[in-house]
C-alpha cells in the first residue's frame, strides 16, 4: 500500500456553491476565489496554476488594474489585480492572498485574489448561463452558480473578456507568435532545472505524477467497460475523443476501497510509446514545480515491497510536514497492457489507445533605478553618464517630457525626463539623480534617471520578450531580464523608440 501521506486540511467552500448532489450529477468543477465581499468561480480547466502572492514589479504605461510583473517558473507573469477590477481599493496582501493563473493566447497569466476559498464541483442544474451578478460587469461573467435557494452563490468568471479589456492593446499577431516563441524558449529552459507535478488526492492521500507524463484531466465517466475476472483495480476502458481509454483504479491499486463511477476525476498519462492510461481518483489539487533537491528515491528497504512497485520517489514539502508519493509512469504502462489483454481476452477485440506525435550570446546594460524597479540601457547606446544639473535651459515648444537643454562641452544635449515618459510622477532633485547620455548614430539625448546601479552582463538565456499590456509599453520596454535566482527583474528600454520624440509624444498622448 502507498505511503501515508499526512491529510491536507480541507479547503474551505464558498457557501453553497457545491455539494455531494453536484458531484454525484456529474457537473462542472470550479475554483472558488473571495475578492472583497464577492465570491467568484472559474472553471478548473482555465487554472493551470495558485500561488501564494509573489514579489510583484510594476510596470510603467501599463492598465491601473495591472499590478505588475511577477517572475515564475522562469516566465514573466503579468498580474492583474481583481480588486482594480472590481472597482475595490487596496490591493490583496495579505496571507490568505493568491495568485491564480490563467492561459490566454500562450501568456500565463496570474489573477491576485484575497484568497481561494476552494474546488467544488457543480450540478449542471445549479449553473445560469445568462444570469449576471450585481457585483461583476456583465461582459466579464459567464454565468452564475445557483444556491438551493435560487440565489448567486458564485459569479463565474470569463477570463478571456476579463484578460482583453485589461490589455486592450496588444502586440500585433505576428509579434505576439515571436514573443511567445521567446517565452516558450526560456519557458523550457526553466523547467529543466525544475521538477513539475500534478497533485491529486486518493482517499485522502496525496500522490503526483509529472506534469510531462500527464496528457489531460477529465472527468470520470458514469459507464466504464468492465472485464469479467479482471483484478478489481483495472476497472475497464472509457470512451476517449475516438479511441478506447485503460482506465486504472488508485483506490482499488492501493487498497483505499472503492469509488462510485461518475465521481471524482481521471488524470490521463502518457506513456513512452505513445499510448495512454487514465488513472481515477479523487480529485485534483494543484501543479507544483519543486526543486529537484526535494525529490528522493523510496528507502530501499520499502522499495523491495510489492506494495511500493507503483511509487518511484517521494516528495518533501513544507519542511518534511507534507509528503507526496510520485508515481510510476512505467508501472501504469503495466496496467494499462493488463487492461488491454483483459479486454482482448474477454469481448475478443483490442483496446485502442490515442497516439501522439509524438544560445546566444551575452549582453551588457547600464542599468538604473527609476522608483522601485530597474531599467536597463545597452553600454553600445550608452556615451556617459553625468551628475544631473540643478539648471536646464528651456526649449520652447518640446514636447512635455523634454525638461530642456544642458551644455555638454560645447553642444547642446537634449535632456529627457524618463520619469515622465514612463508615468512615473515627479521626483524632487536629489544628488543621486543622473543624465545617461545617449547615442545612437548622430542622434544623443540625456535621459534622466533616479540613480545608476552599474553595467551588468546579462546572459542570453536570462532575457526574454516583455508581455505586451499596452501599445506605449510594447514600444518603450521591449524585453525583461531576470537575475539573482529570479529575485531581482530588470527592464530593458528600446533605444530607438527614446530617439524619435515626435512618434514618442504622440504615442505617450493616445496612452
Amino acid at each position: 500500500m502507498a505511503t501515508r501521506a499526512p491529510r491536507k486540511k480541507a479547503a474551505r467552500a464558498a457557501p453553497d456553491a457545491g455539494s455531494s448532489a453536484g458531484a454525484a450529477a456529474g457537473g462542472a468543477r470550479f475554483v472558488t476565489l473571495r475578492v472583497g465581499v464577492s465570491v467568484l468561480a472559474l472553471p478548473l480547466s482555465e487554472v493551470r496554476e495558485i500561488v501564494r502572492r509573489p514579489e510583484i514589479v510594476r510596470i510603467p504605461l501599463s492598465p491601473p488594474s495591472l499590478d505588475g510583473l511577477a517572475r515564475r517558473h522562469g516566465v514573466v507573469l503579468p498580474v492583474i489585480g481583481l480588486r482594480s477590477v472590481l472597482g475595490l481599493p487596496g490591493t490583496a496582501a495579505d496571507k490568505d492572498a493568491r495568485v491564480v493563473v490563467v492561459g490566454h493566447r500562450g501568456q500565463p497569466i496570474g489573477l491576485a485574489v484575497d484568497r481561494v476559498e476552494g474546488i467544488v464541483t457543480v450540478a449542471d442544474t445549479r449553473i445560469d448561463r445568462d444570469a449576471v451578478d450585481a457585483g461583476v460587469d456583465a461582459e466579464l461573467l459567464a454565468g452564475v452558480i445557483r444556491d438551493p435557494r435560487g440565489g448567486a452563490a458564485a459569479a463565474i468568471l470569463d477570463a478571456g473578456p476579463l484578460v482583453e479589456r485589461q490589455f486592450a492593446e496588444l502586440a500585433r499577431p505576428a509579434e505576439r507568435a515571436a514573443a511567445h516563441d521567446g517565452v516558450a524558449a526560456v519557458a523550457a529552459g526553466a523547467k529543466a532545472a525544475t521538477v513539475g507535478l500534478v497533485t491529486f488526492a486518493v482517499a485522502g492521500q496525496e500522490f503526483a505524477l509529472p506534469v510531462s507524463d500527464v496528457e489531460r484531466i477529465v472527468p470520470r465517466p458514469a459507464e466504464v467497460s468492465r472485464m469479467p475476472k479482471a483484478r478489481a483495480h483495472l476497472l475497464g476502458v472509457m470512451a476517449l475523443g475516438d479511441g478506447l481509454l485503460p482506465l486504472v483504479g488508485l483506490r482499488e491499486l492501493f487498497g483505499l476501497g472503492n469509488t462510485e463511477a461518475g465521481q471524482g476525476r481521471v488524470v490521463v498519462v502518457r506513456l513512452g510509446d505513445g499510448a495512454q492510461v487514465g488513472l481515477a481518483v479523487d480529485g485534483v489539487h494543484e501543479i507544483l514545480r519543486v526543486d529537484p533537491a526535494l525529490v528522493a528515491p523510496v528507502p530501499a528497504i520499502l522499495a523491495r515491497e510489492a506494495e511500493f512497485e507503483d511509487i518511484q520517489s517521494i516528495v518533501r514539502l513544507q519542511g518534511g510536514k507534507r509528503l507526496v508519493s510520485v508515481l510510476s509512469a512505467g508501472r501504469m504502462l503495466a496496467h494499462a497492457a493488463e487492461v488491454a489483454a483483459a479486454l482482448e481476452e474477454h469481448s475478443g477485440g483490442e483496446a485502442t489507445m490515442a497516439e501522439r506525435s509524438a544560445g546566444g550570446s551575452d549582453e551588457s546594460f547600464v542599468v538604473f533605478r527609476l522608483g522601485e524597479a530597474e531599467y536597463g540601457l545597452p553600454v553600445s547606446a550608452v556615451q556617459e553618464i553625468q551628475r544631473r544639473p540643478k539648471t536646464l535651459s528651456p526649449l520652447p515648444k518640446a514636447p512635455e517630457f523634454v525638461t530642456g537643454l544642458v551644455n555638454l562641452r560645447g553642444s547642446a544635449l537634449p535632456v529627457v525626463d524618463l520619469r515622465r515618459i514612463l508615468r512615473l510622477g515627479e521626483a524632487a532633485l536629489d544628488e543621486r539623480q543622473r543624465v545617461v547620455v545617449l547615442a545612437v548614430r548622430e542622434f544623443r539625448a540625456g535621459l534622466i534617471v533616479d540613480s545608476t546601479s552599474g553595467v551588468l552582463r546579462i546572459p542570453a538565456d536570462a532575457i526574454e520578450p516583455a508581455p505586451a499590456v499596452s501599445e506605449a509599453q510594447r514600444q518603450l520596454i521591449g524585453r525583461v531580464a531576470t537575475l539573482d535566482g529570479q529575485k531581482r527583474m530588470v527592464l530593458l528600454l528600446e533605444v530607438e523608440a527614446l530617439f524619435d520624440m515626435e512618434h514618442l509624444a504622440a504615442l505617450l498622448e493616445a496612452a
